[in-house]
């Protein structure tokens, strides 16, 4: 019920819509029960005689009876289609919260989870709230209206007939609540082992290049045959119990006829009911237990949609740990004066990344971070830009906390070029300005020529319409690199961090990219983070950091000097030994 409620709340802002629908519902379950009345009332002139009188009654009854099969065509048409626009106007809008949600969400949400599933929950679970408020709920208010109605109906045509049609009720009503708790899990496992089965052919698709290069495609078939029948079987024992409930619902509904039929045959034997009744309580009877029928239909959907709700409240419930502070303000007129005090991190497992970390970069400064892999390089730039909050210290912008400052406008200021460089799926124009929404031609050819990519796009068949591929596969490591740079170029942001710009790179691409960094050097402030010593000589400070701390600073002259690790590295990397 609480799952409903939420629910119920998410579609009032298409009441108006909603209320039209009902209300059609309501005149359809009025026509439905008025038909069977005139049509009852026909066969009791009829069983009397038929004379002038009794032909123009039946001719008016007649032009009744078909106005109201005219005005159920209306009624049926305004109730399945507004109900049906209304409730995919509610996915749609559920569709984009839940992504709007997921893009609020900080970086450690996504630790354990897998994109597949997530989109399972954004697009197959979303859409069964369109069979919730489009067939169930008009289907619930009908099948109720439709019950009440033919139940008052019988008891004033004979009340002691119409208790013995109730007799099998209590029993379907048990039987139902016992299919819900039943059923319910099973088709939670189905819409689990539906976002698991969309996780892995995400994960096998994203990896196509590597799955055929190491020959796994049987490997990975059977991985994806097995997720797929997984799903095929949770939803096989959910239909199972589904095929159990509906054929009991059903001989128990027969039941109740069988009841009727034999009392009703007994009463008209007693003079205690008339035939015109009798046909009318056996045209009621239908109507009377076809809501009751549907009974296990709607239980065996709710149940669905239920499953799928629940997994689509979960993400929308989800707290962020990175949000803006009540007193947050906007960072305005950075100069890019970035600040460590005393900042120590772990991802929430008690094992410390960083260790007590505190530096300084005035602006138009470049300080690199190099150190082995997987000693905090990494997450301490994403602190920077707030994708984790520092467990102990602060970081600053300009003197300023940035947990006081919004989150809008602190990303702003800071342009980030990582080392898996992620292009979108259109043209490199539309990849460059994608940090400046509306820039011109002429803007993004001049960031282009910045980050020395100019020459190169004007040498592909298209220019700067280009088409990249699916993350940018059409391009070399090199050049997306590159066009990742002209993108952080032409945001024009104060700060910029450079996560392994040079990276898995030729020599004569290093250069180039080394070209625009020097470009953007003493203009911007930079953060570096370099396993290629080269690339980072002329940084004005260097942070060697070793098991989350820093072991050493300085530029690379007093580094070399002093014949630590710094000295180390340079060392090994010039005979090409890789030091860890």
């Amino acid at each position: 019920m609480k799952t409903l409620w939420k629910l119920t709340k998410e579609a009032a802002r298409y009441k108006g819509l909603y209320l039209i629908a009902i209300f059609s519902t309501f005149a359809l379950t009025v026509i439905n029960l008025t038909a069977p009345k005139i049509l009852s009332k026909m066969t009791g002139i009829v069983s009397t005689g038929v004379d002038q009188a009794a032909l123009t009654s039946i001719r008016y009854l007649a032009l009744a009876l078909l106005l109201l099969y005219l005005l159920r065509v209306l009624f049926r048409f305004l109730a399945n289609y507004l109900a049906h626009r209304a409730a995919w106007y509610l996915v749609g809008d559920l569709r984009s919260r839940l992504y709007d949600k997921l893009q609020s969400l900080d970086l450690a949400f996504f630790h354990d989870k897998q994109t597949g599933d997530l989109m399972s929950r954004v697009v197959n679970d979303t859409r069964d709230f369109e069979l919730l408020y489009a067939h169930m709920i008009p289907d619930l208010i009908t099948n109720f209206v439709t019950f009440a109605g033919v139940l008052i109906i019988l008891l004033t045509i004979n009340w002691k007939l119409a208790l013995i049609t109730c007799a099998p009720i209590p029993l379907i009503l048990v039987s139902g609540v016992i299919f819900a708790k039943v059923v319910r899990p099973f088709f939670r496992a189905s819409q689990k082992t539906m976002g698991e089965l969309n996780a892995q052919l995400q994960d096998s698709l994203s990896g196509l290049h590597e799955i055929q290069a190491f020959g796994q495609e049987a490997y990975e078939g059977e991985r994806v045959r097995q997720k797929s029948f997984e799903q095929v079987k949770a939803m096989l024992r959910a239909l199972r119990a589904s095929a159990i409930f509906h054929p009991c619902v059903e001989l128990l509904s027969a039941a109740g006829t069988v009841l009727v039929v034999f009392f009703g045959g007994y009463l008209a034997y007693r003079s205690q009911l008339s035939v015109a009744d009798i046909v009318a309580f056996l045209l009621y009877l239908g109507l009377f237990y076809a809501p009751i029928s549907g009974l296990a239909n709607l239980l065996e959907n709710l149940q669905q949609s239920l499953a799928g709700a629940e997994r689509v409240t979960v993400i929308l419930e989800t707290p962020s740990a990175i949000t803006d502070a009540e007193d947050a303000e906007p960072l305005t007129d950075v100069r890019g004066a970035v600040a460590f005090d005393h900042v120590s991190f772990d991802y929430g497992n008690d094992i410390p990344v960083l260790k007590d970390i505190s530096f300084s970069c005035e602006p138009g400064m470049m300080v690199a971070l190099v150190g082995p892999t997987g000693v905090g390089k990494t997450t301490a730039t994403q602190l920077i830009s707030r994708f984790y909050d520092p467990v102990e210290g602060r970081i600053l912008i300009d003197g300023r906390d940035i947990r006081k400052a919004t989150l809008a406008s602190l990303r702003h200021n800071i342009s980030p070029v990582l080392q898996d460089t992620f292009l979108f799926n259109g043209s490199i124009a539309e990849n460059i300005g994608y940090a400046k929404p509306g820039a011109s031609p002429e803007e993004i050819e001049a960031a282009a020529k910045a980050a020395y990519i100019h020459d190169d796009i004007l040498a592909m068949p298209d220019g700067y319409e280009t088409q990249v591929g699916e993350r940018g596969l059409r391009l070399s490591g090199g050049q997306k690199q590159r066009v990742a740079i002209a993108r952080a170029i032409l945001r024009n942001s104060p700060i910029i961090i450079l996560d392994e710009a040079t990276a898995s790179v030729d020599v004569q691409t290093e250069r180039h990219i080394q070209a625009a960094i020097n470009r953007l050097a003493g203009a911007r402030t930079i953060i570096a983070i370099a396993h290629r010593l080269s690339t980072i000589q002329n940084a004005d400070l260097i942070l060697v950091i070793r098991d989350g701390e820093i072991v050493e600073r300085g530029n690379h002259a007093e580094l070399m000097a002093h014949r630590g690790h710094y000295y180390n590295l340079q060392q090994a990397q010039e005979v090409g030994v890789i030091v860890e």
